[in-house]
């Protein structure tokens, strides 16, 4: 290390090499200016110091004296992370004696500290920081070069209760390293010694704990022991929990107030235990008292979600994990609590029933993590009770047949009557919200509808409405009677329920005051039934329902009351499409009063109306368009005359929403004459204001610069995307009036604002004027890939459409300036090439060659600017590899080394979603030239370029979610060399053509030098051991787990021990492989995947 820099000079300083002891008292000062640091300045030169310090290799020799000298914890910490950077890099590269030297002085300190009270107390924090530096020092020696650790912990924390209480976390740590965090931080071969050696030694750990659990008397020691216990629970032997009191000794704990949540936390990992029917008594045993014990803690009658309002941490802790136990211990053991043929059997059925009692009452929570525990398991309970009733053999209809016979599970569905009644009345009152539509401002300012999808609220809803279903099903009239006994009583309460200013506070029919909250989540669960009644049944409920809240209507004063009312109605209506295909009239009647609402000035009630028109049209479509008794013409027809009064007072996306309602009509006409008729009459309004725009431009094209005109030409292409997307294919009848001037108005908007960035600058894209002409363009765009993506004249598209497209669009993204090229050129071309595939292939140069280096160019001078053009510019990428292979068999050295590049460059990307479209086009690069005739010459090429550049980003931490991807183009490049599919050498031709037996012992030679030259921490049998489980190792998931090993090892310096059962763990994995392929006949076929021995 040089001491020019003034950084390692005062590390040195520090250091104080080759004198006897580091300077304290300088690393105490430079380690207070760094967390006290008034400047920027003063922090940066202290880090830089510290970090110099901290790499130097000698540094760590002085961790003893500093730790012994300093006072300051910050110190402490400094001089531990020293120390630990060693042990988990470079611990297998220090000599054996240091090793020990290391460990003994750690574990000395950790006796030193936790030995005595006072200490113990005080430095807890560094004891843990400590116990942290041993676990790591386990990870490595333990247990081939520390057999003796286990035993040793056991021993010495039997002689003091602090010191048995650190060991406990000591434990705790090891085991939560080996079973739960060992995937990216050991190998699996290291893992599974671990594991054995812990399950062979774990009878002393087994014996201390319930030793202290027994006979301690100290708090802190018994918490301690059980967290360290429940961190064991899940992985040891059945016999140390089923044969041994620690379920009694667990169960009396639970009781005890200060260690009732660690106790029930190590019960829930014994009751998802899953093991065979001759332990049922023991697991029946322990949930029998569970249940009286709890008796003790919530009395009868205790109202659990006030208690949880009103409790403390501790107390709703307890909710919560009482929660976790019984829907852990319920989904695992409900078989054998339900067995009438046991002893005690009804006594045990009714404890059942109680703890079932208890979770329908913690579902009332308000939290929604307990909530979703619940959730979670009666969606798991209420499908299980149905599909027992169903799968009766004589049910003739399953909702209604009796239940299973003479089983030792009797009566499933009379037995769970009175929970699955109580389930209703929860999921009635508790119904979360189905799926939102929003409106919002676009980019440009454009008012557009989005769905809210993926929300937690929305996945409660699919959750909930999928168990009320198969509730209903068990039970039609309950679940009936309760929602229609619920709304009568909410028109009783209406002058409490309803006053001016009720909350939307989500409480329950049994607690508290009814509000707007309760009315609106009643009809979402009545509309989430749909479909789950008779017919019969289900019209007359509907019918009920929405007599009762006319009924509510009518009573309730103030429009904004009344317009939730309405809202209700027409949520509950717009969810059952049987019963509207049933009944004309009334279908007629509820469209009609959506056109009415669409008038209606009051806020929300015209957005109601037109999701009501869309939802209703969806899933009516065919009612409209055939001649219904007793009219005179079909009702789109009655529509289309009345058109224009309709819509006159709705805003821009509400007219959109029309249409498209309108197109989906249309759509449901078989008759092509009648749909082209029908799609004339209903743009005739807006293709009149458009036939008239043009032909004023075309006497003065300024016209159509003004604000308005752009706002209104963009409304009116965004009323065609909106039609085009519902109507599908007929649309051509529109899209060829327009496309032509379509096109036009595109080019002259494109060049406008071509003219308006490059005189103004990088700011005039952000104007409001440039913003309004992009968005005529985007939607421009966007019509035409809605189109592509509906059409089913494919041929006719690619003929008539696309020539015309050329020039107006992929001439003037090349001639445009980089901040006026829209990216949805580039996704439209993608789309297009995705829907008419090798129909394109002849106009793919020409794409290419307008869009390709131009887009490189904007997007290969850093990693940020234009976002959305790099992630579309590979999408197009992709299309043309997957469609349109030909052409990039057919492209220039020079064309092909771009995109080559290009895909690096994508892959090397620090923006997630941009790296992972590189990898996966790069595989699909390789798999297409891999069966074609120019493979060996792309290889030849490219080959050595790319296995580097992803072991890069391999290696390279930040890339990690790549992994996978990356795993899969490694084995192909490692596969592809050992098949015929390159038929040249890949090495320099300079070399002779003989300097290598063939292709696969090149590339294992060049990525041997590779890794040693890149980790020089590894030692040449892991190098070895490495490439050969790479070239050899063909089983995919084998290959995967074998990179991941070499992931773990390449951070480390190993020792000879562990580099030796690297290498074996490799040679085992290839020989399974063997043995597994051998067994079934055909996959050995001639041992071409696997080389085997003349004599195997």
């Amino acid at each position: 290390m040089s001491g020019a820099h003034p950084d390692n000079d005062v590390a040195l300083q520090i250091l104080n090499l080759p004198g006897p002891n580091a300077n304290v008292e300088l690393l105490d000062r430079t380690v207070d200016m760094f967390y006290g640091a008034v400047t920027n300045e003063q922090r940066v030169q202290s880090e830089a110091i510290l970090k110099s310090l901290q790499t130097h290799p000698d540094a760590w020799t002085r961790v003893d004296y500093i730790l012994e000298t300093t006072t300051n914890n910050q110190t402490k910490f400094y001089a531990l992370s020293v120390l630990e950077a060693v042990i988990t890099t470079r611990w297998g590269a220090l000599p054996e004696a240091q090793r020990e030297g290391i460990k003994t002085y750690v574990s000395n300190l950790i006796i030193k500290i936790s030995t005595d009270e006072g200490s113990f107390r005080r430095e807890r924090t560094f004891l843990g920081k400590l116990n942290l530096v041993l676990v790591d020092i386990l990870k490595q020696d333990w247990p081939h070069r520390w057999p003796s650790f286990i035993p040793d912990i056991v021993g010495a924390s039997k002689t003091n209760e602090t010191l048995c209480e650190n060991s406990m976390h000591i434990l705790r740590l090891l085991s939560e390293e080996v079973f739960d965090f060992s995937k990216n931080s050991l190998t699996v071969a290291k893992t599974k010694e671990m594991k054995g050696s812990f399950n062979e030694q774990f009878a002393s750990v087994h014996e201390l704990c319930l030793m202290v659990l027994t006979a301690s008397a100290r708090p802190d020691l018994i918490k301690a022991t059980l967290m360290t216990l429940n961190s064991f629970l899940g992985w040891v032997p059945l016999g140390y929990i089923l044969e041994s009191n620690m379920v009694d000794i667990l169960l009396g704990l639970m009781t005890k107030e200060g260690y009732r949540n660690t106790a029930i936390q190590c019960l829930t990992e014994v009751g998802i235990l899953e093991v065979g029917e001759e332990h049922d008594a023991k697991f029946v045993g322990l949930y029998t008292v569970f249940i009286s014990q709890l008796a003790g803690i919530l009395p009868a009658g205790t109202d659990i979600p006030q208690a949880y309002a009103n409790g403390s941490d501790a107390d709703q802790a307890f909710v919560q994990n009482l929660a976790l136990f019984l829907t852990s211990f319920f989904r695992s053991h409900m078989g054998a609590l339900e067995r009438k043929d046991t002893p005690n059997a009804e006594g045990v059925r009714q404890s059942l029933l109680q703890g079932l009692d208890v979770l329908v009452q913690i579902s009332y929570v308000e939290d929604d993590e307990v909530l979703k525990i619940c959730l979670d398991y009666w969606n798991f309970f209420v499908p299980d009770v149905y599909s027992s009733v169903a799968s009766e053999p004589n049910a003739v209809y399953a909702p209604f047949g009796s239940d299973l016979g003479k089983s030792g599970r009797l009566g499933r569905k009379a037995f769970f009557e009175r929970i699955s009644s109580q389930l209703r009345a929860m999921m009635i009152a508790r119904m979360a919200k189905p799926e939102e539509v929003i409106v919002v401002e676009d980019e440009n300012g454009n008012v557009v509808r989005e769905t809210m999808k993926d929300t937690d609220v929305l996945a409660r809803y699919k959750t909930m409405h999928e168990t009320l279903v198969y509730l209903c099903h068990l039970d039609h009239e309950d679940t009936e009677k309760q929602m229609l006994d619920s709304l009568r009583m909410q028109i009783n309460a209406r002058g409490h329920s309803f006053a001016p200013g009720a909350g939307h506070n989500g409480s329950s029919p049994q607690r508290g005051g009814e509000s707007w909250g309760a009315l609106n989540r009643l009809c979402w669960a009545i509309g989430s039934v749909s479909g789950s009644m008779m017919e019969e049944q289900e019209n007359r409920f509907l019918v009920t329902v929405i007599r009762d809240l006319l009924n509510l209507c009518e009573i309730t004063r103030g429009k904004d009351n009344k317009a939730v009312i309405a809202s209700n109605i027409m949520y509950v209506v717009g969810q059952y499409p049987r019963f509207l295909r049933n009944h004309w009239k009334f279908l007629k009647t509820v469209v009609n009063k959506q056109f009415e609402f669409m008038h209606e000035p009051h806020p929300g009630v015209q957005d109601m109306a037109c999701e009501t028109f869309l939802k209703i049209v969806t899933k009516c479509k065919k009612k409209f368009v055939v001649l219904q008794v007793g009219e005179s013409q079909p009702f789109v027809c009655e529509l289309l005359d009345n058109l224009t009064e309709t819509i006159k007072d709705l805003e821009l996306h509400q007219i959109h929403m029309f249409y498209e309602a309108v197109g989906i009509m249309i759509a449901a006409e078989p008759d092509s004459r009648k749909q082209e008729a029908y799609l004339g009459r209903l743009m005739m309004p807006a293709n009149e204001f458009w036939q008239n725009m043009i032909q004023q431009a075309n006497v003065d094209s300024e016209i159509l610069k003004s604000t308005q005109a752009v706002k209104d030409i963009q409304h009116y292409l965004q009323t065609n995307v909106s039609v085009c997307s519902s109507l599908g294919s007929p649309f051509v009848f529109q899209l060829n009036r327009i496309f032509v001037d379509m096109l036009n108005v595109y080019k002259m908007y494109s060049e406008l604002i071509s003219t308006t960035i490059a005189t103004g600058g990088p700011h005039a894209a952000k104007s409001s004027a440039v913003k309004a002409m992009r968005s005529v363009k985007k939607v421009t765009l966007r019509l035409i890939e809605t189109f592509v993506a509906k059409t089913g004249e494919v041929d006719t598209f690619v003929q008539q459409h696309v020539p015309a497209m050329l020039d107006p669009i992929l001439g003037d993204y090349t001639r445009n300036v980089p901040d006026a090229r829209d990216a949805e050129v580039l996704s439209l071309f993608a789309a297009m090439i995705d829907r008419m595939k090798e129909k394109m292939e002849h106009e793919v140069p020409k794409i290419f060659e307008a869009v390709f280096e131009c887009t490189l160019s904007m997007i290969t001078k850093n990693m940020e600017d234009y976002p959305e053009h790099r992630l579309q510019f590979f999408g197009l990428l992709r299309a043309v590899t997957k469609h349109c292979p030909r052409t990039l068999f057919s492209m220039s050295e020079g064309q092909l080394k771009l995109i080559i590049d290009s895909v690096i460059w994508a892959f090397r990307h620090t923006e997630r979603n941009i790296a992972e479209t590189g990898l996966r086009l790069l595989y699909e690069m390789l798999n297409t030239f891999r069966m074609s005739e120019s493979a060996s010459a792309f290889y030849k090429a490219y080959y050595l370029q790319l296995l580097t550049e992803v072991f890069a980003v391999l290696t390279d931490t930040f890339h990690k979610p790549g992994f996978t991807l990356q795993v899969h183009i490694l084995h192909h490049l490692f596969s592809v060399v050992q098949s015929d599919v390159i038929k040249i050498p890949l090495w320099e031709d300079s070399l002779g053509p003989t300097a290598f037996p063939n292709n696969a012992a090149y590339i294992q030679q060049r990525v041997s030098e590779m890794l040693s030259t890149s980790f020089p921490n590894l030692l040449p049998q892991q190098v070895q051991a490495a490439v050969v489980g790479m070239l050899e190792l063909k089983e995919i998931s084998s290959f995967k787990q074998h990179l991941r090993d070499f992931l773990v090892q390449s951070n480390k310096f190993m020792d000879q021990n562990n580099a030796d059962l690297y290498a074996e763990e490799v040679a085992a994995a290839k020989q399974a492989e063997i043995e597994r392929m051998t067994a079934i006949p055909g996959l050995l076929n001639g041992g071409a995947d696997v080389n085997l021995d003349e004599e195997d």
